[in-house]
């Protein structure tokens, strides 16, 4: 009797620390494929590296580690019969929705170690290389960056400072548990027990 492979986690790469970390706390009988974090940014990108992702691991069971990144996210996922975490965002998914909806509200636009070692090649491709139009488009709506720490967070204070004279913001920092990050991982792997 061969043993089937065990499930397979297939997602975002920007918590990718933090969840081997709960993998291993919790004993979860997971194996990763962590995509690009910086895939939300280029819609057309995104699309194919999850859609050939998911192509790659057709014959696996699969949980998708993403939030809505893409206007068409749950529809690719349909299609290829898999379903994702609960959430707008791996942010979301970090802080929980009141937390995470109370700092929107107050203009945070959030930076996750992850992005600030790559702030600078991120923003500008997406808006070019001038300093004066990046820091209209992050001024328009934000007040502040808000750095988020977690307890797998290595130092990266130099690097947020650099990205917030790149877009012209204070920075903010938070130190948040995985609490809600590990509530979210085991909802989504409650419900695909519940299916297989």
């Amino acid at each position: 009797m061969t043993m089937s492979p065990p499930l397979l986690l297939l997602g975002c790469g920007i918590l990718q620390k933090e969840i081997r970390f709960l993998m291993k706390k919790n004993g979860w009988p997971l194996e990763t494929h962590f995509l690009d974090s910086a895939l939300h940014i280029d819609f057309d990108k995104l699309s194919l590296a999850l859609t050939t992702a998911l192509d790659r691991h057709e014959e696996r069971e699969i949980i998708v580690f993403y939030g809505a990144c893409h206007p068409q996210m749950d529809k690719i996922l349909d299609s290829a019969g898999t379903f994702r975490t609960e959430g707008q965002n791996c942010v979301e998914m970090l802080l929980g929705p009141e937390q995470f909806t109370a700092e929107l509200e107050q203009g945070a636009f959030f930076l996750l170690e992850e992005w600030a070692h790559r702030w600078e090649r991120i923003v500008t491709t997406t808006m070019g290389t001038k300093r004066e139009v990046i820091r209209e488009m992050y001024q328009g709506d934000r007040n502040y960056l808000l750095c988020i720490t977690t307890p797998c967070s290595g130092d990266f204070r130099a690097k947020a400072e650099e990205a917030g004279r790149l877009v012209g913001l204070p920075l903010r920092w938070m130190d948040v548990s995985l609490d809600h990050l590990e509530s979210v991982i085991s909802a989504v792997l409650a419900r695909k027990r519940g299916e297989v």
